[in-house]
């Protein structure tokens, strides 16, 4: 990805790392949130590389805490040797606690679904765009997919 793609691939202003683009294909997003990462120093150095996948990662709520699970933060081969790495370890999110109390609300008693959407450096930090969403239907998908390319048939025709 060129930085200027990286740059734009986010209304964050900080470069994109990985995307979650089916999540937009799945899910009607409602609400986005900005939420910190607890992560570990081989994870800092893999993230700078760019050695992150968020497609198959969900978002849930343990104890109280909103956690990252299923996202694949590969480790560096020039990794250290005392060093364990597990690339796929469940990461705790950082959130406000009103933030996180607002958002249990809406997963246990709307029946919203917490899903990543985007992975992406802010100020040097490592942040993640989270997404309080509603799943579609089959009937959902096809049509948005049809809108899509409706726009685009009709911006081709304009164009000539």
């Amino acid at each position: 990805m060129s930085t200027a793609k990286k740059k734009a691939a986010s209304g964050t202003g900080g470069s994109t790392i990985a995307l979650n683009k089916k999540a937009r294909h799945d899910y009607f997003i409602e609400e986005k949130l900005e939420a910190g990462l607890v992560l570990e120093g081989w994870e800092v150095k893999s993230l700078r590389v760019g050695r992150a996948q968020i497609a198959e990662a969900y978002v849930v709520v343990r104890g109280g805490e909103i956690w990252l699970v299923g996202a694949n933060i590969t480790p560096l081969n020039s990794a250290s040797t005392h060093v364990h790495p597990d690339a796929g370890r469940s990461r705790k999110l950082l959130l406000q606690r009103r933030e996180i109390d607002r958002l249990i609300g809406s997963v246990e008693r709307a029946g919203y679904t917490m899903v990543p959407l985007a992975l992406y450096w802010k100020q040097g930090r490592a942040k993640l765009e989270i997404g309080l969403a509603k799943g579609k239907k089959q009937h959902d998908k096809r049509a948005t997919e049809r809108d899509r390319d409706w726009e685009r048939q009709k911006a081709r025709i304009l164009k000539r």
